[in-house]
Parts: C-alpha cells; sequence; structure tokens
C-alpha cells in the first residue's frame, strides 16, 4: 500500500517565527530542520504499524531541502529541491492510497494562524478556486483528487486543522500546537507532538475505506489576489489569465491539474516582480 507525503514546516510543533523555518538562518533553521524531519518520521512509523509499504517523501517547505535523510527510514524515497513543475505535489499519481500532509499551515489571512500565507506571502493575499477561500492544503488536496487520492492526515496548527476539516471532514488531523495571532504558539512538546502525529497517522491509515478524493467541480475558475500590483501586472502577461481587479487576476479551465500549473506559474512570475527596481 502506496503512501505519498507532502511534508512542509511551520506547521511544525514549536515553531512560531520565520528564522525557525529560514535555510538562511543557521542558528534556530538546524534544530527546526530536525523537528521537522522527526514529525515525518512520526507519521511514517505511524502508517506502517497499520499496513503501509511504500513510501514517498515530497519535500515542500522553501527550498525543498529540509527534511534529514538520516531521520528517515533507508527505504523511503524522498523527492528533494525546488522549481518542480507541481510544487507541493510533486510526484502523485493514481497508485497511491493516500496521502499525508505533514507540518502544514494556516492559509493567508487566517486569524489565529502562525505564520498564515499561500505558498508566497510576500506575492499572495488570497486565493479562491469556485469561490472557496483556499489554504495550501485544499490547493493540494484537489491536485490529489484529479488521481482519485485522498488526503488521510493533516498535521498542524489547529487553525489549518479545523478549516481543512470543513471541506475534507473524513480527514484524521493531529494538532501540534495553537496559534495566538501570527508570531506566538501554545504548543505540544516535539516528543509529545510526535506521539500524537504517529497515533493519528495509523488511526487515518486503519480508516481508508472513509477517505475520499477531493475535487473541485469544472469548469475550475481560480482568482488569485496579489499583494501588490506589480505582482498582478507581471502575472497579467501569461496567456489566459484576466485581470479583473486592480491586483485580482482570474484563470478558467476545466482541468484542475491546467488550473494548478498556471497557479504554480503565478506567484512564482508574480514573485520576479518584487526584485528591486
Amino acid at each position: 500500500m502506496k503512501l505519498y507525503v507532502s511534508a512542509d514546516m511551520e506547521g511544525t510543533a514549536a515553531v512560531a517565527s520565520w528564522t525557525q523555518v529560514d535555510p538562511k538562518n543557521a542558528t534556530e533553521y538546524p534544530e527546526y530542520r530536525n523537528l521537522m524531519s522527526l514529525e515525518v518520521r512520526a507519521a511514517i512509523d505511524g502508517a506502517r504499524e497499520a499496513g503501509a509499504t511504500d513510501v514517498l517523501v515530497n519535500d515542500s517547505h522553501s527550498s525543498m531541502r529540509n527534511v534529514s535523510w538520516d531521520a528517515l527510514p533507508d527505504d523511503v524515497r524522498m523527492i528533494y529541491g525546488s522549481r518542480k513543475p507541481f510544487s507541493m505535489t510533486e510526484g502523485i499519481d493514481s497508485s497511491f492510497a493516500a496521502a499525508f500532509f505533514t507540518g502544514y499551515h494556516a492559509g493567508a489571512g487566517e486569524i489565529d494562524g502562525a505564520l498564515d500565507h499561500t505558498y508566497s506571502g510576500e506575492t499572495i493575499y488570497d486565493v479562491r478556486v469556485n469561490g472557496t477561500r483556499c489554504s495550501e492544503a485544499l490547493l493540494n488536496a484537489a491536485v490529489l483528487g484529479t488521481y482519485g487520492v485522498p488526503v488521510a492526515l493533516l498535521t498542524g496548527d489547529r487553525t489549518i486543522c479545523d478549516r481543512t476539516r470543513q471541506r475534507l471532514p473524513w480527514i484524521a488531523t493531529a494538532v501540534v500546537k495553537e496559534a495566538i495571532g501570527r508570531f506566538s504558539v501554545n504548543s505540544l512538546s516535539p516528543a509529545r507532538a510526535r506521539e500524537t502525529i504517529r497515533a493519528a497517522a495509523r488511526e487515518a491509515m486503519q480508516n481508508l475505506a472513509r477517505m475520499r478524493p477531493f475535487t473541485f467541480e469544472p469548469p475550475i475558475a481560480l482568482e488569485i489576489d496579489f499583494v501588490g500590483t506589480q505582482n498582478a501586472d507581471f502575472v497579467e502577461l501569461i496567456p489566459g489569465f484576466q485581470r479583473i481587479g486592480g491586483r485580482t487576476l482570474r484563470y478558467v479551465n476545466d482541468d484542475y491539474r491546467t488550473v494548478f500549473r498556471a497557479f504554480c506559474a503565478a506567484f512564482r512570475l508574480g514573485g520576479a516582480a518584487n526584485a528591486p527596481v
């Protein structure tokens, strides 16, 4: 039974600051990179206790070179490195029985969401698909849904777990911390967080029969509000995007994978507009 794991970092227990998750920070990042890696390992161990076999991990944070190989079982494969066509969902296909999202965080604009953002906090202000506000968890779950793969487990702060369960009511969650505003948290200890994740992962795999793929019905309308008009100026250059406001663009297609690729192109090209002039 194949398992796919998309591993982010901001939702790791005790994380409350950008410096903790910034690979350029030589003081704090190494410690929290280790904690992220151990949470991924806890999820894998729990899944294997309930029958998971082959595991593919997609490192999904920042440079996407964070999870320590030494923390994982030696038979696990990992997609490492950035600029992947499908970003946080790279490598997914219909052969997987289920997916886990570990270390996930609240979407942009959420109250009491630790380090809330959606893909790029410097570039994206809000994202909607068919009128539904989307976090990374929801955007990514819909990619997996096109392959018939359900998200069975989500780990992170209470806000992302509660919001995601509103749209994916079957999902198992492991709440490792509660945000107090954007830059402070009331967290489980890292050791207790790993115990919680391992138990939730085992439960998720034991309850696969009730898990469902998440999809959006076509036609699929993507709307992106950018942080600045300069971001929108760049994205307007991409064929298929329609500017419907000073910093808002719209893209419509019947195929969600095409929509998601357009989204990836938009936040990457839009981000280029943040360079100093």
